[in-house]
């Protein structure tokens, strides 16, 4: 896009209000330089912005540390949001001017303020110190001032570790004497050391204090430690009044300008933000050119809007972009209901430009794995009601626990299926301690109901292979059609197709000889040909280490057995917590059941925060290892166009 040089405000103004495109920076080349193209500056203004920017975070810092933060659940349940500001679209000297207004009447004062409240904790702290140092001698009848030397004697105070060295290195000198009183037991065992000696073995009482003693600084203090105790306490009291006095000041200034600050701050940085982008652009006498990415559905709006308001003195130049060497950003075209799959894609690998976004399919299956491999429904329904709190309580407070509640909820709708399927509610809680069966057996395509994993985990294993050949089926179709789509036809037929007549093949000559299938002549021999059919196209593409392809897939295909296994460790813990809290409710009289009732409580808590962490990491590495190593590659860069982003301000048109 080429503009001349009177309409670049507004240009810029209108690519960041509209959000459509990337801007890119425009690497200057030689034959740029030759056609009178030069690298655009950064807007002088924006060392005036960053001015500004600096001088309100400092007061925003200031008052921020004086808002009253919420702690614990009451933080969880009701998160606090920061306040937005109705603001008007104002220029950058209005912003400038407003600026100086506010600065000019609160900033000396915050700042003396926070300066004044530095000085007092610190001399506070000092205070306390001191105080915590001198109660250790409030036993001692010993005037602080004659700490040091007089004209005759020579004194040292302090603390230490090992009284027995300490005192017989004091004895081996005549003219001193030691005075201790111990404090601690054991490894925290101190003494408290007061050390008078004749003026003359100064030198050896200093030598010895060096080596065994930690001196305390009492400089300048007159009195008996238990006098000064009380007068530093007294004086520490009143720095802590005149403290919450200043505090107490600061908070009302919190309340009165914390929200307009910011929102002065957030309309500065989208000004800078503006005055920074025109380094990326080219320049030449008369015109700019700004290089970016859009969205092929955006390109007419684009140009009607920018034409409109350059009155047709604007260029464009739209190309298809190709992964070598535009290297594109990547546009992820999610749906609303798997955005919370997203972040995990983004995880592992954002894809590349044109590359197939697997986030849809792997949301299907990250839940469908993670309630299989939970597969409780105490445990199912306990997420759920979680989740459903998250959505609706939290999640107009915060935009991740929305989209995470949003994933739970079907995590534990999942598991909660899985569970009833396999007879598991909280374990065996329901025929343990109620002597019933959450429903009677019924019989659905010839599988009877309810399959339980610890009594017949060979359904489950079953259950979980023919989930995983699905689950690396669908990986090499989309592998298939990625090479297709790229044109890379020897790949697709040699690296992806060929494990599609080796399934098949292989599964009638696996049926004909171990499983005892009644396979016909014929179709023995097509079974072997597609074996031969897939082997020869993967020597083809990998020689003879392709046959390390096939171990490959089918150790890959076994990893979904971790399916029963997690789901056998999951109900496996839930009996044995029922055993133990039944046999100590049995054995405990009287307030036997409240024990067991507590321990049930506690015991399936930790093992549902354990199994729900453990389904989770082993669901997400069947997507990443298993599934992704049949098509994807990822390494892309997000489509992240110039785009006004507020928090604490908005319009008072509406218009963001």
């Amino acid at each position: 896009m080429i503009v001349h040089k009177d309409y670049l405000e507004d240009i810029i103004k209108k690519l960041h209000q509209t959000g459509l495109v990337q801007i890119e920076n425009i690497i200057t080349e030689e034959n740029e330089k030759n056609q009178g193209f030069e690298k655009a500056t950064v807007h002088p203004e924006t060392a005036t912005c960053n001015s500004y920017e600096l001088r309100l975070s400092r007061l925003i810092d200031i008052l921020q540390k004086l808002t009253p933060n919420q702690g614990g659940i009451k933080a969880l349940l009701k998160p606090q949001i920061p306040q937005i500001k109705s603001v008007e679209d104002l220029s950058l000297d209005e912003l400038y001017s407003v600026a100086e207004g506010i600065l000019g009447e609160i900033e000396k004062k915050i700042i003396d303020f926070d300066e004044q409240l530095s000085k007092l904790k610190d001399e506070i702290k000092n205070i306390q110190q001191t105080e915590n140092n001198l109660t250790y001698f409030v036993d001692f009848d010993i005037d602080l001032s004659e700490i040091g030397e007089s004209q005759y004697l020579f004194t040292k105070i302090g603390m230490a570790d090992n009284l027995e060295e300490l005192s017989n290195s004091i004895k081996e000198i005549e003219e001193a004497e030691l005075f201790s009183k111990q404090f601690g037991t054991g490894k925290k065992t101190k003494w408290a050391i007061v050390i008078i000696s004749h003026i003359s073995q100064k030198e050896k009482i200093e030598k010895i204090c060096r080596e065994r003693l930690i001196e305390f600084d009492f400089k300048g203090l007159i009195g008996k430690s238990s006098e000064l105790v009380k007068t530093l306490k007294n004086k520490r009291n009143d720095l802590a009044k005149e403290q919450k006095n200043l505090l107490s000041l600061l908070q009302k200034s919190t309340e009165t300008n914390l929200s307009q600050l910011r929102a002065l701050r957030e309309q500065i940085q989208l000004e800078r933000a503006r005055k920074e982008i025109s380094k990326n652009f080219l320049k030449s006498n008369s015109t700019y050119v700004i290089k970016g990415w859009i969205l092929d559905r955006d390109v007419k709006n684009l140009q009607s809007s920018l034409t409109k308001i350059t009155d047709d003195n604007v260029i464009f130049e739209i190309s298809v972009p190709s992964i070598n060497p535009d290297n594109p950003p990547t546009y992820f075209d999610t749906p609303k209901w798997a955005i919370g799959f997203k972040h995990l894609l983004e995880m592992f690998a954002t894809p590349k430009y044109n590359e197939i976004n697997p986030t849809a399919i792997m949301g299907v299956f990250f839940v469908l794995f993670f309630g299989v491999m939970l597969g409780d429904a105490g445990y199912g329904i306990a997420l759920l009601v979680l989740s459903l709190i998250g959505y609706f309580k939290l999640g107009k407070y915060s935009y991740m626990i929305r989209t995470l509640s949003f994933m739970a909820i079907w995590m534990g709708v999942v598991t909660t299926i899985m569970g009833f399927l396999t007879n598991s509610f909280f374990g065996d809680l329901i025929p343990r301690f109620f002597n019933q069966q959450l429903y009677p057996p019924f019989t659905l395509l010839g599988i009877t109901f309810p399959v339980e994993p610890l009594s017949n985990p060979l359904a489950i294993l079953v259950m979980a292979l023919i989930l995983g050949l699905a689950h690396l089926n669908l990986g090499i179709i989309l592998g298939i059609y990625q090479a297709y789509k790229r044109k890379e036809y020897r790949s697709m037929l040699t690296e992806k197709f060929c494990f599609i007549p080796l399934q098949i093949g292989g599964g009638i000559l696996i049926g004909n000889f171990i499983l005892g299938w009644q396979v016909t002549e014929a179709m023995f021999y097509l079974g072997g040909a597609l074996v031969v059919v897939g082997i020869i196209l993967l020597f083809v593409s990998s020689g003879p280490i392709g046959f390390f392809g096939i171990t490959g897939y089918v150790g890959d295909w076994l990893s979904y057995a971790r399916l029963l296994a997690l789901g056998l460790a999951t109900a496996g813990m839930a009996l044995a917590f029922n055993v133990v809290s039944q046999l100590l409710g049995d054995m405990i009289p009287v307030v036997g059941v409240v024990i067991l009732v507590i321990l049930l409580v506690f015991m399936h808590t930790i093992n549902l925060g354990l199994q729900a962490l453990g389904a989770a990491v082993h669901s997400l590495r069947l997507q990443y290892v298993e599934f992704f190593n049949r098509f994807y590659e990822g390494g892309g860069h997000q489509f992240t166009p110039f785009k006004i982003r507020r928090r604490y301000t908005k319009l008072e048109d509406n218009k963001n």
